[in-house]
């Protein structure tokens, strides 16, 4: 039992760790909203890369869950790649946007 309580933990922290993601890209496309037309563009690229890191990160959890708990270590050793990737990923675009903010007169 003690895997499944591990999964089921795993999983939590992921599905959370999405769940703060997906707030993080309503909040930039609500700035975009308000962005002149070339860095709105440049907004929605970035966002863009990160809804698809989001879904990549879905598709994991949906493997995680659908996985048995005697197999699940293997099945998380790929969700945790996807989940570095991710979080570079989300670190990075937030950066480049944070400075293209920085660079802009409100």
């Amino acid at each position: 039992m003690e895997n499944q309580e591990q999964k089921e933990t795993y999983q939590k922290r992921f599905q959370d760790q999405l769940d703060e993601w997906r707030a993080d890209i309503d909040r930039l496309r609500e700035r975009a909203k308000s962005a002149s037309a070339e860095t709105k563009l440049k907004y929605d690229e970035q966002i863009d890369k990160l809804e698809i890191k989001l879904e990549e990160g879905r598709a994991r959890l949906n493997d995680l869950k659908e996985s048995g708990a005697d197999v699940w270590d293997s099945v998380k050793d790929g969700a945790e790649s996807i989940w570095d990737t991710m979080k570079a990923t989300f670190a990075e675009v937030k950066d480049k946007l944070s400075e293209k903010e920085d660079g802009k007169n409100d």
